[in-house]
């Protein structure tokens, strides 16, 4: 039995049967690869039907020396997955991994922009830029749609419903859903499309993609992120920016202004209401006023 040909079959296993997104894929790929690369290292002969938990607890120490909690948790999540394919495939009857004990990780929150550093970051944009109106209606589209930047570079203009007030979005494990999309940042797409986007010249394949680099490509996660650590230096906004903080804005300023969570949820896409909650640390001033215009016996 091969490590190598029941990695891709693993592979295969999450982004078909399983539909996960591929970029948690890939974190798993690395992560049962690092452990063949101890087991080589240290000389150890095993296959994936024989390995046992002893191995693994030392493989998972050895690791913990060089990176962090949340990492060190995805790390045993990955191999705890490809074992429990092993089980659906008949390959073992057990999983070495199930008396391990994942670290506690915590819940960390992103820094969030107020409406006004939100409004200073886009007013810093350089709008004489040959990208300043791309980068411009990025943000505006960001932080109005509550975008992660996965779902933001790979939006399409078919994507685009405007006259029904909607854009369609693709999320995690290729999930689609709707979401609302107000009328300043439709005009700012439209704009964008007609006056910039139209001067450049789409490289085959990306014909429908909506936000283009200067070479008619699809913009990578990367560039995102540069051009907001840049606009944030250049605003002189000391918090730690990234595409995220703006799903992370969205989500904070919907809820302190009366939105109902559940709905919130469905325009994030967030499977559990869990997740949604991670996101909401609200003052309790907030909490107070909640209850003041809420609750029966105010």
């Amino acid at each position: 039995m091969k490590w190598i040909q029941l990695l891709d079959d693993f592979k295969n296993h999450l982004l078909i049967e399983r539909g996960m997104a591929i970029n948690t894929i890939e974190s798993y790929q690395r992560d049962i690869k690092k452990l063949l690369t101890h087991l080589e290292i240290n000389f150890i002969k095993t296959s994936p039907d024989k390995i046992n938990k002893e191995i693994l607890l030392e493989f998972i120490y050895t690791n913990s020396k060089t990176c962090n909690a949340k990492s060190q948790a995805r790390l045993i999540s990955g191999l705890r997955s490809f074992f429990d394919y092993l089980i659906f495939e008949k390959y073992r009857e057990d999983n070495p991994t199930e008396l391990i004990e994942t670290p506690k990780t915590g819940r960390t929150l992103p820094d969030t922009l107020s409406l006004s550093e939100i409004d200073l970051l886009i007013e810093t944009i350089d709008l004489s830029h040959p990208q300043g109106e791309r980068n411009k209606t990025i943000l505006e589209t960001l932080y109005s749609c509550g975008l992660r930047v996965s779902e933001l570079i790979s939006l399409q203009i078919s994507d685009l419903f405007f006259d029904e007030g909607f854009i369609r979005v693709i999320g995690k494990g290729d999930k689609q859903r709707f979401v609302p999309i107000n009328h300043e940042t439709q005009q700012l797409i439209n704009r964008y499309v007609k006056c910039t986007r139209s001067q450049s010249s789409p490289v085959k394949g990306h014909e429908d993609t909506l936000f283009l680099n200067r070479r008619g490509k699809q913009l990578t996660r990367n560039m995102i992120f540069t051009i907001i650590k840049n606009l944030s230096l250049e605003a002189g906004i000391d918090k730690k920016i990234s595409p995220h903080t703006f799903r992370h804005s969205f989500a904070t300023h919907l809820l302190e202004r009366g939105a109902d969570l559940r709905a919130i949820q469905q325009m994030l896409g967030h499977e559990s209401i869990t997740t949604t909650e991670i996101y909401m640390h609200l003052d309790r001033r907030h909490l107070k006023q909640v209850v003041e215009k809420f609750h029966p016996r105010r």
